[in-house]
């Protein structure tokens, strides 16, 4: 669907002029009327262009599902780009697989730079993100998005945007149950996991295998780990607060679902039974890990959830919001790639890169975005910096403690 195009007019302005001129010898006055022809160029005018339309096509091909999508939910999405979102959400094309009967796998399957499942309404799932601790993807420290320790523009569907414009869920998709009739009364079945189980919403039959008893709320495996982060150079330290990935750790019998964040049991689209997922409100919301085999086609070809459109995110700054990418994403010429993240920090940055400490000392309430308030705040805020009361900033007052920065979280 073609957008429609700015429409450019002009508008012509006929100016009658009545005029008396003053008599003189050269000049008697005649009394004519004048009149002016003007025409003047008025501004591009740019008429909204439609929404696209939600388009989704499941079918049966011999063994498989087909899921063929433009990726394009079936309710309004939030409003983008957005804070701690820049990304404009965009159709895409989609052609996922899924097997008709999936088969467990002997343990659980990771992979790494692919959707994890497909929504009935053809939006994708992922789980992870690209924002990692230090901006460093190396220190085995991933960023949640639905914790809210960092603001990456979810919407009230627990979607966001990445920079080539998919549109995806990382946690529950409410507008879906929503138009699905929300799933107080029956099992839910909202989408197939790569691997081709079912997904369902968090809630599910307390008795597994009884689909007369009644539904509630299945809880997670997961929980925090107790005690502080390793004190380690090259790690966030502080404590298993919730915005790490790594911060959580499943716990066998704690709660009704497995590692995979499923479990086995009747629903309604399977009465003798199925392994099936539940996505929920906690940790780890979507699943991290398939019960099966993931499909191919759910490869997105680039690599691990994030890692920057086109390049990784080098050490030494704050996180720079979606980093996120899709096959052939390349950075937008000119942009960062994420909310307020301005140049990269830390000992080495190029020339009119922002060290580390000058961030901190302007992100007074450290919510990582520097904020008009704290803009109108920058001289009181950078003079807290100027150690020896100079007037200026030298390079040991701006440089930053080794191990620290941005990413660290408060003790």
């Amino acid at each position: 669907m073609n957008p429609t195009r700015p429409v450019r007019r002009s508008a012509t302005l006929i100016l009658a002029a009545c005029s008396s001129i003053l008599a003189s010898d050269a000049h008697p006055d005649h009394g004519d009327e004048l009149e002016q022809s003007l025409t003047i160029p008025v501004a591009a005018v740019t008429e909204p262009a439609a929404k696209p339309a939600n388009l989704v096509k499941i079918s049966i091909e011999g063994d498989f599902r087909r899921i063929q999508s433009n990726g394009w939910p079936d309710h309004p999405p939030g409003e983008f780009p957005r804070r701690g979102n820049p990304n404009k959400p965009t159709p895409q094309s989609y052609s996922f697989r899924v097997p008709l009967k999936p088969v467990a796998a002997e343990s659980p399957q990771r992979r790494g730079g692919w959707w994890w499942g497909v929504a009935l309404n053809g939006v994708p799932f992922e789980p992870g993100t690209g924002e990692t601790w230090n901006n460093d993807p190396r220190s085995g420290w991933r960023y949640e998005a639905a914790t809210g320790f960092l603001n990456l523009g979810l919407d009230e569907h627990n979607a966001h945007v990445q920079p080539n414009g998919s549109y995806h869920y990382h946690a529950l998709p409410t507008g879906l149950v929503e138009g699905l009739g929300g799933d107080g009364k029956k099992m839910l079945l909202i989408g197939w996991a790569a691997d081709g189980f079912p997904v369902y919403t968090g809630m599910a039959h307390d008795d597994a295998k009884d689909p007369k008893s009644a539904l509630r709320k299945m809880k997670s495996g997961y929980q925090l780990k107790k005690g502080p982060r390793p004190e380690e150079e090259d790690g966030p330290g502080g404590n298993h607060d919730g915005r790490f990935s790594q911060d959580f750790e499943f716990v066998k019998g704690l709660g009704d679902l497995d590692e995979c964040n499923g479990r086995t049991g009747v629903t309604p689209e399977f009465p003798e039974g199925t392994y099936y997922y539940c996505v929920g409100a906690e940790f780890p919301f979507v699943g991290r890990t398939w019960h099966g085999t993931p499909d191919e086609s759910f490869n997105k070809g680039d690599r691990p959830p994030g890692g920057g459109p086109g390049r990784a995110a080098p050490p030494g700054g704050a996180p720079r919001g979606i980093l996120e990418d899709g096959p052939g994403t390349g950075p937008r010429p000119g942009t960062d790639q994420g909310p307020g993240a301005g140049p990269n920090a830390g000992p080495g940055a190029g020339r009119g890169q922002m060290p580390m400490p000058v961030i901190e000392a302007l992100d007074l309430n450290k919510d990582r975005i520097i904020d008009a308030a704290e803009l109108a705040k920058a001289t009181e805020s950078l003079k807290k910096l100027d150690k020896n009361g100079d007037g200026q900033l030298g390079a040991e007052e701006f440089r930053p403690a080794p191990g620290g920065g941005m990413g660290r979280p408060p003790q």
